[in-house]
């Protein structure tokens, strides 16, 4: 059985007025992006959907107003995980 193409897309939030996709990658650059995301202790959630959106959305573009909610959930869940409030960064821990 072939192993799935793995994929990532990496956000920017906070230096711009919306999250800007920083990062797309795939195949054995998404395997070692997520590897060192989760040696620095940079959160990764799989999200398909998410990820075929963000996917669309071309590098140091700022996300499309149809995804704002989605990336606010997955923003929260951040920030609730490493126990952050809003005026928080979550890099800056």
């Amino acid at each position: 059985m072939k192993k799935p193409v793995k994929e990532a897309v990496a956000l920017e939030y906070g230096q711009h007025q919306a999250p800007t996709v920083l990062l797309k990658a795939d195949a054995e650059l998404a395997e070692r992006v997520i590897a060192e995301a989760h040696r620095q202790g940079i959160l990764v959630t799989e999200d398909a959907e998410l990820l075929s959106a963000l996917s669309s959305v071309g590098l140091n573009e700022e996300i499309p107003p149809e995804l704002y909610h989605a990336v606010a959930v997955l923003l929260s869940w951040v920030y609730w995980l490493k126990g952050l409030t809003p005026d928080e960064s979550p890099a800056s821990d």
